[in-house]
């Protein structure tokens, strides 16, 4: 049964929805709206998810589609990258996919962003659809048209904007996610109520308990709410040109820490250790107090996210964002807070700044 329904609009156009469910059971005729029983359809995932969800939702999906394969990596960040892109293009020439045919997304970020590529760059684009499994994916990366792929360890420097059919959230699926998975998923739904919506910031922390026992009522209120959040954003700028930018807060440096830990602390974890740091600028600016900021890192350390790290170098770590993608002539476009649920770009802040909220996420500061 549908509990929740978000029509996603592109460059002020019908792009495509989002649905809320407790299972499949109402995918096949999801996929039967676009008309693809006398096509085929791939369905790509990684082996961590396979082992919970493949066999579902290959049996959904096979009323509704002429054929339905599957195309199967080793799970991990480290295979987002272009030599698993290859190993799918091989193995969709091999099973004669054509224009008319679709890729299915069947997991977390990792599967969708590289998906989204494939399909995006597959005889100069095909169809596809997201199934998000995971927290983040569900909230964050399966939300917006953003695809692609780690290069050489620079986090999703090869990419397009490439909007999919539609997205189905099977919302039970989160049961399946270990623990820490799980929690990871709050850094970028916390970073939603911190950029633009102080009442959901002020509900994750009243709802706490219940959201971290999995509760379906709350868990599902949240990723809608957080949803509307990304709604919001990705429909005033589909393609990054201004106001999408906010969505990046906690990311800049955070980013930066994901790479240089190789991957070893999650997604959600780095954004939230990176949010940290920008709180620090926040405070230096005057725009947050130094009590406001150790609140906000109470509520990251509640949802069970660090907000510190160790065993870097500050130095290092701004070398590393300043080689990111969100440089804008050779200055970084920072995202901070004025207020709790009011961010903004700023594009003053110093490298030597930098540095120094790198030493506070590094322990090596105070407020």
């Amino acid at each position: 049964m549908l509990q929740g329904k978000l029509d996603i609009l592109f460059e002020e156009k019908p792009g495509y929805d989002i649905l809320l469910a407790q299972s499949y059971r109402d995918l096949s005729g999801r996929v039967q709206a676009i008309g693809l029983s006398n096509r085929k359809i791939c369905v790509v995932t990684d082996s961590n998810v396979a082992k919970y969800h493949l066999d579902e939702v290959v049996e959904c999906l096979a009323g509704a589609a002429g054929r339905v394969v599957t195309f199967s990596f080793p799970a991990g960040e480290e295979r987002k990258n272009l030599d698993t892109v290859q190993e799918l293009y091989a193995f969709l020439i091999e099973e004669g996919f054509d224009r008319n045919d679709v890729l299915a997304a069947l997991g977390g970020g990792v599967v969708g962003d590289l998906t989204g590529f494939a399909a995006a760059t597959y005889l100069r684009g095909i169809r596809f659809f997201q199934l998000p499994t995971s927290l983040l994916s569900m909230v964050d990366s399966s939300i917006g048209g953003k695809t692609g792929v780690d290069f050489k360890a620079y986090k999703n420097m090869v990419g397009a904007f490439y909007m999919p059919q539609f997205v189905y959230m099977n919302i039970s699926a989160l049961k399946t996610l270990p623990a820490r998975e799980y929690r990871s998923g709050f850094g970028e739904i916390i970073k939603h109520g911190l950029i633009l919506d102080r009442q959901f910031y002020d509900w994750l922390a009243k709802n706490r308990d219940e959201l971290l026992k999995m509760d379906a009522e709350f868990v599902t209120e949240m990723v809608y709410r957080s949803l509307l959040v990304k709604k919001q954003v990705v429909e005033r700028d589909p393609k990054e040109k201004g106001e999408r930018a906010l969505l990046n807060f906690g990311h800049t440096l955070g980013h930066a820490v994901e790479k240089l830990k190789g991957f070893s602390l999650l997604h959600g974890e780095c954004v939230s250790v990176g949010m940290a740091a920008a709180l620090w600028l926040c405070a230096l600016r005057g725009n947050l107090t130094a009590q406001e900021v150790k609140d906000i890192m109470a509520h990251l350390s509640a949802f069970g996210l660090p907000v510190l790290t160790d065993g870097l170098n500050a130095s290092d770590i701004v070398k590393a964002a300043l080689k990111d993608k969100k440089m804008d002539a050779g200055q970084i476009r920072f995202i901070l807070l004025r207020a709790v649920g009011e961010a903004y770009a700023d594009m003053t802040v110093t490298q030597k700044e930098m540095e120094q909220a790198c030493e506070f996420l590094l322990g090596g500061g105070n407020l």
